[in-house]
């Protein structure tokens, strides 16, 4: 049975420990900590470490260029984040056509 604390952390978006970052990541453990000591946003917390997934997703943004980056998880609404995701690449390549001209 969960207890109402991890249950309104995942409704948060709050990941507790290094497993569930990696796991959220889709990282071996090993690389979510050496991209800890690297300037991933991560909190210590007693002896956990915590993560906020909205965070991670703009830390990996920057991380990649600063072009958009979402990790699907299952409360994600796919549908919009492809659609975000067409509109950046429209953007993008009209601006590229602007300066050809």
């Amino acid at each position: 049975m969960k207890s109402k604390t991890s249950a309104s952390s995942a409704e948060r978006g709050v990941l507790k420990g290094w497993p569930a970052i990696a796991k959220f990541l889709g990282q071996p453990v090993s690389v979510a900590q050496r991209w800890g000591k690297t300037g991933m946003p991560v909190k210590k917390q007693g002896r956990f470490v915590t993560a906020l997934q909205e965070e991670l997703n703009s830390w990996l943004g920057r991380e990649a260029g600063g072009e958009p980056l979402h990790l699907a998880v299952p409360e994600s609404d796919l549908a919009a984040e492809l659609k975000r995701g067409l509109t950046y690449v429209r953007k993008q390549r009209s601006s590229a056509n602007k300066f050809k001209t």
